[in-house]
């Protein structure tokens, strides 16, 4: 076991270069015994460069990488051995032996140049097959196993090695899901009851997240973020470094972060970035698609006014949007009526999904009335008004108040995108200067 007061990976300053091109720039991290460190970031971000430097595989340009306070680069094989065990990405097989010789194979580290295999030695490697599900495959040829199989048989030979270090670069290829948790599990169990050191590349950020003690993303080279899941993964993280959106929940077992990821939508025609919102009107659940087709399209968006509750709230919460909250059943009082006019005077357009109105929900409909005409406006149509009014026809006169003063209906949200897109590539509404607040829907 390694020294608490010595760390059993030390990477100072390091840099890489392959020719002209720069794999890794100035690259810091530290690994306390004990520790499970994740590794993450696009392909090309370094992980696999890194790895490899600090096994003494490739050598820094600038920098240095330290084994349990030794210099990588100054240390023979054997000694290297004794300190970092290796578990590669891909590893092709050249002898069929059978899987517990080839797990004994980590051992040459502990033996000297004559000595053969020792009964402590192929208990060791029967072990660590049992306890990487492969203990009746043990006399089997390493070349007769499944690739998810042999990655397990590398773990185990890896073990064998008793380092207070092991490296793995995406250990979980070739595992089915069941085999992804088991391996990470095991790995855990071994940082926390022998204190082992573990740095692990991970392309799954929830697999991350569920088992390291720390997530250091990387990209282009550079470490961009080094902390506890936590504090690391966001959203805007994901969007920066990934080039993905992603809705980022909490797993309410663990606590620790999951991610729902989706492709980074592109701009929408006829709203820009600097454009204001596309504003939703809800409530109830009826503006859920709306909310997530809209998202899905690259619209930047604000909602409400939500009772607290309301899937239309949560759905709006977990997209990250603006919106304008009241507190269960209570008619919508002055404060989340203020709010959502702030957002309805903010907007590029505004969209009225098809909520049941009700006397504690129809200001939603009256705060949207003084923007007909000034602002282009959607009514979703499908149910009827008439089939959710719920008012003694008030809901129903503003419907048709709004649709008179220019609004528009859509049956669908794929409806919705369609005449949003067209409608504000060709209506760019004037900006009067007596207005207050003029939309800007360009």
């Amino acid at each position: 076991m390694a020294s608490a007061d010595v760390p059993p990976l030390s990477v100072r300053g390091v840099s890489v270069r392959f020719g002209d091109r720069s794999a890794l720039t100035d690259a810091s991290l530290e690994v306390a015994p004990g520790e499970f460190v994740a590794l993450a970031g696009p392909n090309g971000s370094g992980k696999t460069t890194l790895l490899r430097a600090a096994l003494g595989f490739v050598a820094p340009a600038t920098g240095t990488i330290d084994l349990l306070g030794r210099s990588v680069q100054e240390l023979r094989p054997l000694d290297r051995a004794r300190r970092v065990a290796w578990v590669p990405q891909e590893e092709p097989a050249r002898d069929d032996v059978p899987l517990r010789d080839y797990v004994l194979y980590g051992r040459y580290a502990h033996r000297g140049m004559l000595e053969g295999d020792s009964a402590d030695d192929r208990r060791l490697a029967l072990r660590l097959l049992e306890e990487v599900g492969l203990a009746d495959r043990a006399s089997d040829g390493v070349l007769s196993v499944s690739g998810g199989e042999r990655q397990r048989a590398i773990l185990a030979r890896a073990l064998a090695q008793e380092a207070p270090l092991l490296l793995l670069d995406e250990p979980t290829t070739h595992l089915d899901i069941a085999h992804q948790l088991d391996l990470l599990g095991r790995v855990r169990a071994l940082a926390r009851e022998q204190g082992t050191a573990i740095v692990a590349a991970l392309h799954d950020l929830n697999l991350a997240a569920r088992f390291a003690d720390r997530i250091v993303v990387l990209s282009r080279g550079r470490v961009v973020a080094n902390g506890p899941p936590r504090d690391v993964i966001s959203r805007e993280l994901l969007g920066r470094v990934w080039g993905v959106a992603a809705e980022l929940r909490s797993d309410p077992r663990t606590g620790v972060p999951v991610l729902i990821p989706y492709p980074l939508p592109t701009e929408p025609p006829g709203v820009a970035a600097s454009a204001g919102c596309v504003h939703v009107v809800g409530g109830g659940g009826a503006a859920g698609p709306y909310l997530r087709a809209l998202a899905e399209a690259g619209y930047r968006l604000s909602a409400g006014a939500l009772h607290l509750f309301d899937s239309d709230l949560e759905t709006a919460e977990g997209l990250g949007i603006p919106v304008a909250e009241e507190v269960p059943f209570a008619p919508l009082g002055p404060e989340a009526r203020e709010r959502n006019r702030q957002l309805l005077e903010a907007a590029a357009a505004i969209v009225v999904a098809p909520f049941a109105v009700g006397p504690s929900n129809l200001a939603n409909l009256e705060d949207v009335r003084p923007f007909a005409g000034r602002v282009p406006l959607w009514l979703a149509s499908s149910p009827p008004i008439e089939r959710r009014d719920f008012t003694g026809g008030a809901a129903a006169r503003i419907y048709g108040e709004l649709l008179g003063s220019g609004a528009r209906e859509v049956a669908s949200p794929a409806d919705l995108l369609d005449g949003l897109g067209s409608l504000l590539r060709a209506e760019r509404p004037a900006r009067s200067p007596a207005a207050p607040r003029p939309p800007d829907a360009g």
